[in-house]
């Protein structure tokens, strides 16, 4: 089986908060984990599939607006058409909490695991179209 990986990075924006505080609701890392899985069916079929269920899911230290989250996953083991994934998402830049400055914010020197899930895609049999990755040609780009 080939090694099928995806990761993600992004800041998380002051309208995914919903709780006090800036606090983000755990659902938000199941909505990255839904995006690292469809590019990981891309990358291994050719097709976004289907997410069928999250077997485990565990919510480890809180997220703020504000957070930077690297969300990535792999692919464990592919069935005639499920394939079994496993997910994490690292806090990777955090607010500095400085009164008065607000925007300010730290690169963290060890990412803080925030969730990890593990999850059953599908991607039908007559949907699969396995291909061979396609590079772009340089000279073909605009300039």
């Amino acid at each position: 089986m080939e090694n099928y990986t995806s990761l993600i990075r992004l800041r998380i924006s002051a309208h995914d908060a919903h709780y006090a505080g800036n606090l983000v609701d755990g659902a938000r890392m199941l909505h990255l984990f839904g995006d690292v899985a469809t590019e990981l069916l891309i990358r291994s079929d050719g097709d976004e599939g289907l997410f069928v269920a999250y077997d485990n899911v565990e919510f480890l230290a809180p997220v703020y607006a504000g957070d930077y989250i690297e969300a990535s996953g792999r692919i464990v083991s592919m069935g005639k058409s499920s394939r079994k994934m496993v997910f994490e998402a690292r806090k990777v830049i955090a607010s500095a909490g400085l009164t008065g400055q607000p925007s300010a914010a730290d690169v963290l020197a060890e990412p803080i695991v925030v969730c990890r899930a593990s999850g059953t895609c599908v991607v039908p049999a007559q949907c699969q179209r396995k291909q061979p990755l396609k590079s772009l040609d340089p000279g073909s780009g605009p300039g």
